[in-house]
């Protein structure tokens, strides 16, 4: 009655790689400077200054965010975003707030989100970072033959010796009137 076709309709597409939270800046800091390389950041305090990462953002609940220009793969806000934001996916959670343009090929918001800006949908978003740094061959053998080495963990010699001691504890007595 129910039975599916031979021959697959779906496309296979290959199945990429689950993006991860590699760093978290607390809810405590407050960081002035630049955001670079790839990985997943967290942000819950606040940060003002550059943001390039090839990579996800996440700007948590607590998330302060002031750059002029925000550039990651995928940017989740949670929190506040003052700048404008460059990524190929965005995502503005309900207690999210946006004050910026916004540049994507994919956009979800849920119900409270806020925006004050424009959005221009591309088929494809540039976000002009650095090339992905890559290891030297040098770097790499290093690495390789420090992975290769066996653990060492010190044993003590002799046990330490037990000292026992007594001592009377001597009590100054009352001396009644």
């Amino acid at each position: 009655m129910f039975k599916r076709n031979a021959t697959p309709t779906e496309s296979a597409q290959p199945v990429q790689a689950v993006e991860r939270i590699t760093s978290v800046l607390g809810s405590g800091v407050i960081w002035h400077g630049s955001i670079n390389g790839s990985g997943g950041v967290r942000i819950e305090g606040a940060f003002e200054g550059e943001i390039a990462l090839r990579g996800m953002l996440v700007v948590g609940e607590t998330g302060r965010v002031t750059c002029q220009n925000v550039r990651a793969n995928t940017v989740i806000v949670a929190g506040a975003v003052r700048g404008n934001i460059t990524t190929q996916k965005l995502e503005i959670r309900a207690s999210g707030r946006v004050w910026g343009d916004v540049v994507t090929t994919a956009f979800v918001t849920e119900e409270g989100a806020f925006l004050r800006g424009q959005i221009r949908m591309e088929e494809t978003v540039e976000l002009d970072l650095e090339p992905a740094p890559e290891t030297t061959p040098s770097e790499a053998a290093q690495a390789e033959s420090i992975a290769q080495m066996p653990i060492q963990i010190p044993t003590p010699a002799e046990p330490a010796p037990v000292i026992e001691s007594t001592q009377k504890i001597m009590r100054k007595k009352k001396s009644e009137p």
